[in-house]
């Protein structure tokens, strides 16, 4: 970690694909949450399939509910997939294909983009300590999912 960057990793024993299709549903987003903010999806695509798509979500801070408008700001199917919301911190997230056909995931809270009102307000709310427990809360049950739905994908196949 950064003081910029927040990251962890884990392994999945899923291929890329299985991981990517998870992360491009804005659906599927609270199915993975760890950090318990993410709510229903209300708008966007079904699958992100560009960067500068956008999706919006029901979320709820500090047991407050809100709306938030995401940005799809890196994109390369299978690899890579980010994005931000008004603010210019990013939520990314790189897969690198493991020897034995499963996937290396990481998952980065990016605040090197942010201006300084935004970087100090996210610093006091203690945001960059919440984050890394809500990635490696997500990363676990990205993990599950993504293991589920490649034992589903080949029972079907």
């Amino acid at each position: 970690m950064t003081e910029q960057l927040i990251s962890e990793s884990i392994t999945v024993d899923a291929p890329p694909a299985v991981v990517f299709a998870i992360l491009a549903d804005p659906r599927q987003h609270s199915r993975i949450d760890g950090s318990g903010s993410v709510g229903s999806v209300i708008g966007g695509p079904a699958t992100i399939t560009a960067k500068g798509q956008t999706f919006t979500v029901r979320m709820k801070l500090f047991g407050v509910p809100y709306l938030i408008r995401n940005r799809v700001v890196e994109f390369e199917a299978d690899r890579r997939i980010a994005w931000r919301h008004f603010t210019a911190n990013r939520w990314r997230y790189e897969l690198a294909p493991t020897a034995d056909g499963g996937t290396t995931v990481t998952e980065t809270f990016d605040m090197s983009r942010a201006n300084a009102p935004t970087d100090f307000f996210v610093r006091r709310a203690k945001f960059p300590e919440r984050n890394r427990e809500g990635i490696r809360a997500t990363l676990q049950r990205l993990k599950q999912a993504a293991e589920a739905d490649a034992v589903e994908s080949a029972g079907q196949a």
